[in-house]
């Protein structure tokens, strides 16, 4: 009792009711209110500050003094004396709530004084309640138990529905415990799971209540004696009696206002006046490779898992490694709190990796839970074994056939795979209708379409029962490579990560169908076909290793009859790009991409064909071999042009501006890029096995337009290439653009930026485990040491990344390394290996075709002549004039004015000041008005000093 009401000795009015605080009555023109001692309680509270913000906490301390209590009881109050008052019906305000701050009584108050005794508030009776103790602590269901308290207080009568062991009767016996004080008469908790008869549903409530129950009709006694009691009555477990238990609980409800009822039940008792709960599993953190140990334990699912292996004796200090760990236990039990209790209780004998490796193999259904749990709870075989047995033989024979799905399906999929000459279609709706109520099949909306799904440890239960059937199984395969082939025509076109998460919900499905394909019993004519179906799905996602892995077991399944099949170029194409991704260039992806384009040549299938020369152009292009890329890509315009259409124009236009742009043919380049960038056809132009050209050409005119004078635009166009390609959600696309974006901020001399972006390149790389990339990023991150002052580690840190990528055969960025060495060189005094390199770097240039840098390097090899112990100005002054000719001729503004900047240098030196400055003042004037880079800063320098 707060202290307002006990100290309070007159009557209060306001509106139509009339408070007597020292008699704890609240009554409605002569009527007494039914409020329980803390509707009361609060009641006084907010009376006695009217007009004033109560906070919740403040609230709560004055309801219930000296207890520390949840919110979810200070809600349930405040709901039923809003509904005991009558607050917002007709008009009538009395009580406001301020979200954030608390509550506020509003209502205007009159007060009489009136000399009465004060009396003791009314105490719940301990006799008259019977219910199982709760549990001490509960994880991550704070919100799902005030959500249901809120229902029962408004509606009085709430099923909670879920699956087994997902916490429906924890949840239930808190909410009773929570509002154990505001049904002063009782609460009664009634297990029903150990009937056997429905019969005995009305016995047990009876007993319960301590009444007879021998009486032929014993349901007129029953609501005789509930008419005008306030009670909170649980029914626990109803689904194996709910043809008893429904309809008794729909008479209680009607015929004893005050009564409050709360059920548990794995489908809804679908009687009137029921309002459904639908609890669902615990949350699990996502299958996501960054996941940090202190995201996780955001997650309730993994927190059960830590508190309740702690329990249990073992000691885990959780980090990011062992995060994943345990993130992927509780995904695969679906956030199941009884799966997750039972697995965590293994962790002390077995320790995490091989609880999860258990786990990996089987799950196990017979570990064993707490000695006091019911019997239907000490295993997940058990539980299953009671859900199961609760089921029609049409329904369990559905259920097993839904089993042959992994993840979620649709209805489509399930009709067209699951009905033959015993089970039709009409009931098949039926049983998945069912399936649903009884929460053995979990819907959910995804997109504009709802899709189902088996937790998978009752798929793990329902395989045991009937592990394969054959028929069904090709019929599974069947259907999704049909499906892959539909999506791997459109998948282009979905333009966001979020649409193509829904688009590819299915790919659980693809896997399980290609391991039974390619398995003891399974049907290997279908794998093949399904293999060369899932290959642009897979590449589109960037699981790069796991479409390797498939194409390479279905090219080992082809037997010689089937040898240049489509089925085989689709196969090829995946396998040579999956390996130059994750292994570089290696012969092995160099064989699988020619004999997929002899395929494509051969079959005179000509979209094909035009897919593929962009890969071996991209392939030659990493391997350092630019004329060879340039020659392909020359060959791509021509079938594109044979083709027609705008987008294989913009296609082949996209390589050969690359090929162009790394040729230092900059016109050329500049025509091409801005065509496949802005021109028709370029929305999503793509070679469906991995890349988005367009991206692509973005990025490359970037660095275009930084090359050209015009660095604001080229870090503006870098950055929306960037953000597009992170909108796709496509590692390769995104990888690309990043080193890209990279290099002109390396250009620039952004540092930080060019330390954030390799950053994010680096992540991405290692989470689809491409290897040359995450060597090049490593060679990034030894330049940037360069120019911060660590020339040692930066040197050796670049050495070891061309090392490592020289044996993967990447040599697409050997120059731009090179050119960091040297640098690094000259800074360590190691003038005569800076001047070999440059030297053998301009050789290589000259063989391979990455003119791009030849005006860097002939800039570079006179500033090494000039650092020499007897420095040969005239050969660099020569060199410094080729640069600085070769710029003009090929468009290359910055190249020009470095050489401009480092050639006035020397001819100051000389005493050629004036040559120097008009040499210097003309170069610079050519550059975009507020154009900034480090190049332009350093000449506007040297420019103020001459």
């Amino acid at each position: 009792m707060t202290e307002s009401a006990g100290t309070a000795t007159g009557t209060l009015s306001f509106g139509p009711f009339t408070v007597t605080p020292h008699e704890r009555l609240v009554t409605r023109d002569g009527v007494a209110l039914p409020l329980g001692a803390k509707a009361f309680d609060t009641l006084i509270a907010l009376m006695s500050r009217p007009n004033e913000v109560v906070g919740k906490w403040d609230l709560m301390a004055l309801v219930w003094p000296g207890l520390t209590v949840e919110e979810t009881n200070l809600r349930f109050h405040v709901a039923a004396l809003r509904k005991a008052l009558g607050d917002g019906k007709d008009g009538a305000r009395y009580i406001t709530t301020l979200s954030g701050r608390g509550y506020c009584f509003v209502a205007p108050i009159s007060h009489v004084e009136i000399p009465m005794e004060r009396r003791p508030a009314p105490r719940v009776d301990p006799q008259l309640v019977k219910l199982p103790n709760r549990l001490q602590r509960m994880v991550g269901r704070d919100d799902a138990i005030a959500a249901a308290s809120d229902r029962l207080v408004t509606s009085r009568f709430v099923t909670i529905v879920g699956p087994g062991g997902v916490g429906k009767t924890a949840i239930a016996v808190a909410i009773a415990h929570d509002l154990l004080e505001t049904f002063s008469d009782a609460a009664h908790f009634v297990d029903l799971a150990a009937l056997s008869d429905p019969e005995l549903v009305i016995t047990s409530i009876l007993l319960m209540l301590g009444l007879p129950a021998q009486t032929d009709d014993p349901l007129p006694a029953l609501l005789a004696h509930l008419r005008d009691k306030r009670m909170l009555l649980i029914l626990d477990n109803c689904e194996h009696v709910i043809a008893a238990a429904a309809p008794l609980a729909a008479e209680i409800f009607h015929a004893a206002p005050h009564v409050h009822i709360l059920a548990t039940s794995r489908e809804a008792l679908r009687v009137e006046g029921e309002q459904v709960y639908r609890l669902a599993p615990l949350a699990v953190p996502p299958d996501n490779p960054g996941l940090t140990a202190a995201t996780a334990q955001t997650y309730p699912a993994l927190q059960l898992f830590l508190e309740r292996a702690s329990a249990s004796g073992a000691e885990i200090a959780l980090d990011d490694r062992n995060a994943a760990i345990v993130a992927g236990i509780c995904r695969q039990l679906d956030g199941v709190a009884l799966a997750i209790e039972l697995a965590a209780g293994r962790v002390e004998a077995y320790g995490l990796e091989q609880t999860a490796a258990l786990l990996d193999e089987r799950l196990n259904l017979l570990w064993q839970g707490r000695r006091t749990a019911p019997p239907r709870q000490k295993t997940l075989q058990a539980t299953l074994d009671w859900s199961y047995g609760l089921l029609s033989d049409t329904e369990r024979l559905v259920l097993r056939r839904l089993a042959v799905f992994a993840g979620h399906f649709t209805i489509d999929a399930a009709l067209d795979i699951v009905p033959d000459d015993r089970v039709d279609r009409a009931r098949l709706f039926d049983a998945i209708d069912s399936l649903v109520a009884k929460s053995m099949v979990a819907p959910r909306p995804v997109g504009a379409m709802m899709r189902y799904r088996l937790l998978d440890t009752t798929r793990a239960y329902l395989r045991e029962i009937e592990p394969d059937d054959a028929a069904l199984a090709a019929r599974h395969a069947t259907y999704y490579r049909r499906w892959l082939e539909q999506a791997g025509t459109t998948w282009a076109t979905v333009p966001s990560a979020d649409e193509r998460a829904i688009h590819f919900s299915a790919l659980h499905n693809v896997r399980a169908a290609l391991d039974w394909c390619f398995g003891a019993n399974g049907d290997p004519c279908i794998g093949i076909a399904l293999a060369a179906a899932a290959a642009p799905i897979f590449l589109a996602m960037s699981l790069l290793i796991e479409c390797r892995r498939w194409s390479e077991r279905a090219l080992l399944a082809i037997d010689p009859s089937s040898r240049g099949s489509v089925e085989e170029m689709h196969i090829q194409a995946a396998l040579g790009l999956t390996l130059m991704f994750t292994r570089g260039g290696s012969e092995a992806a160099l064989a699988a991409l020619r004999r997929s384009l002899a395929i494509a040549e051969a079959r005179g299938d000509a979209p094909n064909q035009l897919q593929l020369l962009g890969r071996m152009h991209i392939f030659h292009e990493r391997m350092g071999q630019f004329d060879a890329a340039l020659g392909y890509a020359q060959q791509s315009l021509a079938v594109a042009e044979t083709l027609g259409d705008a987008a294989s124009i913009a296609l082949a236009q996209s390589l050969l501006g690359v090929s162009l742009h790394l040729a230092g043919e900059h016109p050329g380049a500049l025509r091409m890029l801005e065509a496949a960038w802005h021109g028709p056809g370029t929305e999503r132009i793509s070679t469906v096995h991995g890349f988005d050209h367009r991206n692509r050409a973005g990025i490359s005119l970037a660095r275009e337009l930084w090359l050209q004078g015009r660095p604001a635009d080229a870090r503006q166009l870098a950055r929306q290439t960037v953000t597009e390609a992170a909108q796709m959600d496509h590692p390769i696309t995104l990888c690309i653009a990043l080193i890209w974006a990279v290099s002109i901020d390396l250009w620039s001399g952004d540092l930080e930026a060019a330390e954030a972006n390799i950053d994010r390149f680096i992540a991405h790389a290692e989470s689809r485990s491409m290897g040359p990339y995450l060597a090049v990023g490593r060679g990034v991150k030894g330049e940037l040491a360069i120019r911060r002052g660590d020339a040692a580690g930066g040197v050796e840190t670049i050495r070891s990344c061309l090392r490592e990528l020289h044996d993967a055969g990447y040599e697409l960025l050997t120059t731009t390394f090179n050119i960091a060495l040297v640098h690094g060189l000259l800074a360590l005094g190691q003038v005569e290996q800076g001047a070999r390199l440059i030297d053998d770097t301009i050789r290589l240039v000259a063989q391979s075709g990455d003119h791009l840098y030849m005006p860097e390097l002939l800039r570079m090899k006179g500033s090494v002549l000039l650092s020499l112990p007897a420095p040969e100005s005239a050969q660099a002054e020569a060199h410094f004039v080729q640069s600085l000719d070769l710029s003009r001729r090929t468009g290359a503004k910055a190249w020009e004015l470095r050489a401009a900047r480092d050639l006035a240098r020397l001819l100051a030196g000389r005493g050629r000041r004036a040559e120097a400055a008009q040499l210097l003042r003309l170069t610079r004037e050519g550059f975009a008005e507020g154009a900034e880079t480090a190049d332009i800063e350093s000449a506007d320098e040297l420019l103020q000093t001459l």
